[in-house]
């Protein structure tokens, strides 16, 4: 797309290359939104990164706005490759497992071993480009100039254009369901780009999922490696709350990670601002609680647990102090 173009886009206006622009992030709702005027992605399980080019220099932005070039060099090899000059992409980097779909946990596992050789940046918006901030133009002529932008690559290459389906939200949903993807996420197709969390970008999750504080450990009565089982909890108006114990979905190699991680940070004073009732903390290692891990769970309890969690992974894009519990909002717009 040349100067030209880009001045005649709606809401593109002149600006130099930021640093830095906060991540746009969707509310969590029970059921998709109807209506033609809502565009329809799969919801990547991976880690959302701000993707920087600007004249043969790449930086790869967290969400919290922590430098992870260094992780993505093979990432960052192909995006200098683009026909472009400067651009910020707004994207998920994710692993593959068997079946096609994202994993978190084959994402988690091949940090460290394999570089990141294997892993997919799955695009899904471009909010500057060649000199121009385009924040403020409307959604769909920015996944037009993304959809342009990523044409010539090769079907390959490991950067992916997220693709889109107008309206009937509720059969993608179901469908994204039955092939087991996480989720859903909904936009308005006329909605400018916003550094918060608002209700022009829903996501609907097939499973429950989210992030949790580590509080600690509790030792294993069965011999497994490292501990027994994760003790977690979510803030409440500042408060850190119980939330109930991990004890599957662990590799060996995690266990002994996660307990190496833990006994660096381990502290005497329970870190829950109220006692847990649960019988099974009577032997609890405490823990500093900076660690945030994800979870798998199919139910909240009454008492504010989770059932049948099962730990999926470390986020260390993640603050701890950010963690609330996740319920989803009325879905009547």
């Amino acid at each position: 797309m040349d100067q030209k173009q880009l001045k005649r886009l709606s809401g593109a206006r002149k600006a130099p290359v930021p640093e830095f622009i906060s991540p746009q992030l969707a509310t969590l709702v029970d059921s998709p939104p109807e209506g033609d005027e809502w565009l329809h992605e799969i919801k990547f399980d991976g880690y959302r990164m701000l993707c920087h080019l600007n004249r043969g220099r790449v930086k790869f932005w967290s969400r919290n706005h922590k430098d992870w070039t260094e992780k993505f060099p093979g990432l960052a090899k192909v995006v200098k490759e683009l026909p472009v000059t400067s651009v910020i992409l707004d994207g998920e980097v994710i692993a593959m497992d068997s079946e096609g779909r994202a994993s978190f946990q084959k994402l988690q596992q091949a940090f460290g071993t394999t570089g990141d050789r294997g892993f997919v940046f799955q695009i899904f918006d471009v909010i500057y480009i060649d000199g121009f901030n385009i924040t403020q133009t409307p959604l769909r002529q920015r996944k037009a100039i993304l959809e342009e932008l990523l044409a010539g690559i090769s079907k390959r290459s490991p950067l992916r254009y997220s693709d889109h389906v107008v309206g009937n939200g509720r059969p993608f949903f179901k469908q994204a369901c039955d092939y087991k993807i996480e989720g859903i996420v909904s936009k308005l197709a006329d909605s400018r780009y916003e550094s918060t969390r608002n209700r022009n970008w829903l996501k609907v999750k097939c499973i429950k999922r989210q992030e949790f504080v580590i509080a600690g450990y509790t030792p294993s009565e069965k011999g497994f490696p490292g501990f027994g089982s994760l003790i977690l909890g979510v803030y409440d108006k500042g408060k850190l709350r119980y939330a109930g114990r991990a004890g599957t979905g662990f590799t060996i190699k995690q266990r002994l990670d996660l307990r190496k991680k833990l006994d660096e940070i381990t502290n005497n004073k329970m870190p829950f601002a109220e006692k847990p009732k649960d019988p099974g903390l009577r032997h609890a290692v405490w823990a500093t609680p900076k660690l945030v891990g994800e979870v798998a769970f199919t139910e909240w309890t009454a008492d504010g647990s989770v059932r049948h969690p099962s730990f999926q992974g470390l986020r260390v894009d993640k603050k701890a102090k950010d963690v609330v519990r996740e319920d989803p909002t009325s879905d009547k717009l």
